[in-house]
């Protein structure tokens, strides 16, 4: 099946010894307090993220050499935790970030990415391969990373669950980047429990297991900022969780938050010193985003055929690097956004999306997506997406609104 769907990049030829290796490993040999959280289970991994032994190319062939000689942080605390690495994921190339006409789920490296339900439906980017192996059952479990909707997205158009932390709570050492200022590695999975797991054992530290929070005690606001671009089966599940809620005791109010703009602007000044800075220690022999650029436009049918106007715009509009006054502004815009932001909704557990906004990834608070037991047209099925400023607070809240989405209480 992962042929077909074309999810998988590579495959870890060491996973069933490592899998041998942890079932006999006594739980004390790790380190780690408490139970082993994820003892054998088979993760796959984003092709952005060193995993030691193979090549990390964010689906580029321009870093075709990349040969990851350690694991990134987040990977060593997954093994630490007993998890078996079967391999890494395609993905959309450089997560996203080449050209706005690339189709999601598309690299040079990896081809079409196809989704696991239905031919008709959208895939989505940028940790795709990761969405897809989880939909099609190929893995319970796997990890992506999270600029702007990469695994908030693909879990919601695969019919999945994920969430992204806070950033700057997971490790980004070892990740070919975006922005350091709004990147964060994120699980996947097909139950939020699940997830949860995986990010529990993805941390340095510790995290408390999260008990699902009562919906009569919930406080849950509803961003209604574009929902008119959505189409009215999706408005109708919106709004029929919405009355379920209701039901049984949440407390439902609105706000107003819309898209964050200035978000590219960080984008495409971050990307060229950040992935330079970890082009620096890597095996890859191209060093510097203009090698890379050069790469791609002395073999256009391989590499251009969407364009560049990413990898271009972040190479030829960023004089002065991290010192370029339009970067520094946006920063200072972002300073003052966060608190703003934070006082609009620090009173509720969570919000939920209605259209698009990029608030969150903006602000860099966490966000999560959870699936239903209805289906769409195309056989997905549905999902909402939440977010807040307390990760625990929206945790308990998600497995909450998870629990009756799925038909877990009398609807």
């Amino acid at each position: 099946m992962s042929d077909a769907l074309n999810c998988i990049a590579e495959l870890n030829e060491s996973a069933l010894e490592e899998a041998n290796y942890q079932g006999r490993k006594p739980s004390e040999a790790t380190g780690m307090p408490g139970e082993l959280l994820l003892r054998g289970v088979p993760i796959l991994v984003k092709d952005n993220i060193d995993v030691k032994g193979m090549h990390t190319t964010a689906g580029s062939l321009a870093l075709a050499d990349n040969l990851a000689l350690s694991d990134a942080p987040v990977i060593k605390n997954l093994r630490r935790h007993g998890a078996v690495i079967l391999g890494k994921t395609n993905m959309t190339e450089f997560a996203n970030f080449v050209s706005p006409d690339m189709p999601g789920g598309y690299s040079s490296r990896g081809g079409l990415v196809k989704h696991a339900i239905s031919e008709k439906a959208d895939v989505a980017g940028s940790s795709t391969g990761s969405a897809v192996a989880v939909s099609a059952g190929i893995v319970s479990m796997a990890v992506g990373t999270d600029t702007c909707f990469s695994v908030i997205a693909c879990a919601k158009f695969n019919g999945i669950c994920a969430l992204k932390p806070p950033v700057g709570v997971l490790s980004s050492e070892g990740i070919i980047p975006i922005s350091r200022t709004l990147d964060s590695a994120g699980p996947m999975a097909d139950t939020f429990l699940d997830a949860l797991r995986v990010y529990r054992a993805m941390r340095d530290e510790d995290f408390p297991d999260i008990k699902r929070a009562p919906l009569d005690k919930l406080r849950i606001a509803v961003n209604d900022t574009n929902r008119n671009i959505l189409d009215s089966s999706e408005n109708s599940f919106i709004d029929k969780t919405i009355e379920k809620l209701k039901k049984h005791g949440t407390v439902i109010s609105e706000v107003s938050q819309p898209v964050e703009e200035q978000l590219y602007t960080i984008m495409k000044w971050e990307f060229r010193p950040m992935l330079e800075e970890y082009l620096r220690t890597s095996t890859a022999s191209r060093k510097t985003l203009a090698e890379i650029v050069r790469f791609y436009e002395d073999n256009p049918k391989k590499m251009m055929k969407y364009g560049i106007t990413h990898l271009r715009r972040a190479l030829d509009e960023t004089p002065g690097g991290l010192m370029g006054e339009e970067y520094l502004e946006t920063l200072r815009y972002r300073k003052n956004r966060i608190p703003e932001v934070r006082k609009e909704i620090e009173d509720f557990d969570a919000v939920i999306m209605t259209g698009p906004t990029s608030v969150m990834h903006f602000c860099g608070h966490p966000s999560v997506t959870i699936s239903g037991a209805e289906k769409d047209e195309n056989g997905v099925r549905r999902a909402l997406v939440m977010y807040g400023v307390d990760e625990k607070r929206l945790y308990a809240a998600a497995l909450a609104v998870e629990r009756l989405i799925l038909g877990g209480l009398d609807t």
